[in-house]
């Protein structure tokens, strides 16, 4: 018995170191996206799916495990875990090509980032658990809209200005889950922390004409929400056996209510633009 609490604490502070570093890992890398549409809400929503899920429409609540031959996580239900036999470590890529076309202007880009990190470990015989980092959103996009400023009075002066609107961060999961199989039933939970930063910015500059002195103030606000929260996610697993190689798995996910807190805060600044594109700030205010 000894031993056994002794192996169990071994793998809990391997687990936890792991743990530290992915998460480290996480919050250094930037999400990779080029689209106008992430700049609603938290962004494009990846979803907590694998890939070989995402190619089954998203099927993932009623699979326990799809092969005798190799081990697999299934996060989206957490019941699943105890058909882990084997330490299975699953590390991904997702890579886009967004094709953005307006009027007839277009534009193309190429985009990739790390998909996941996500680690399953046996405990015992009827238990496993499974740990990692997914991607929850992510936002990246840069566009510009164009206008022109008439002025009043008796001699209207006009002057154009380019609105320019950027976005990047998003949004990451990291979560730690067990489950456990009693007979035909299986029952597991997942504990899961949201968190993630998202920085957008409008910028509103005069155009000034090639044979003029560029001497217009620009200005750009600037809003940071750093968003953290935990969350929980259970689920349950039933199996029915037909015959020796046949069986029709029943299952249950869901989640409890969780509180995510947001920090949001604004900058803006006023700045001049040099000959080169350079910016001079010359007022900030927090």
């Amino acid at each position: 018995m000894k031993s056994l609490h002794l192996n169990m604490y071994k793998k809990i502070s391997y687990i936890a170191a792991v743990m530290v570093v992915l998460t480290g890992m996480t919050v250094k890398a930037q999400v990779t996206t080029q689209s106008p549409y992430s700049k609603f809400g938290v962004g494009n929503i990846k979803g907590m799916l694998l890939p070989q899920f995402r190619a089954m429409g998203g099927i993932s609540t009623g699979v326990y495990k799809p092969s005798d031959y190799y081990s697999n996580v299934n996060m989206q239900n957490p019941a699943s875990y105890p058909g882990i036999d084997l330490t299975t470590v699953d590390v991904g890529m997702s890579f886009g090509l967004t094709n953005l076309k307006s009027g007839n202007t277009s534009e193309s880009s190429f985009n990739s980032t790390l998909s996941h990190l996500v680690i399953g470990v046996p405990v015992n015989k009827h238990s496993a658990m499974s740990f990692g980092v997914v991607p929850y959103s992510e936002l990246g996009y840069q566009f510009t809209n164009s206008a022109t400023l008439t002025g009043t009075g008796a001699n209207p002066s006009s002057q154009n200005v380019n609105y320019i609107y950027s976005g990047e961060g998003g949004l990451t999961k990291a979560y730690i889950g067990y489950g456990y199989r009693f007979g035909h039933l299986n029952l597991g939970a997942n504990a899961e922390y949201l968190f993630g930063n998202m920085l957008q910015s409008r910028s509103t500059e005069m155009v000034t004409p090639a044979d003029q002195v560029d001497n217009s103030l620009n200005s750009r606000m600037q809003n940071k929400n750093s968003v953290g929260g935990i969350s929980f996610s259970y689920g349950m697993q039933y199996d029915i056996p037909l015959n020796s190689k046949t069986s029709i798995i029943l299952g249950y996910s869901g989640s409890s209510a969780s509180t995510v807190n947001s920090t949001k805060s604004y900058i803006v600044t006023q700045y001049t633009k040099t000959a080169a594109g350079d910016e001079n700030l010359s007022l900030i205010h927090i």
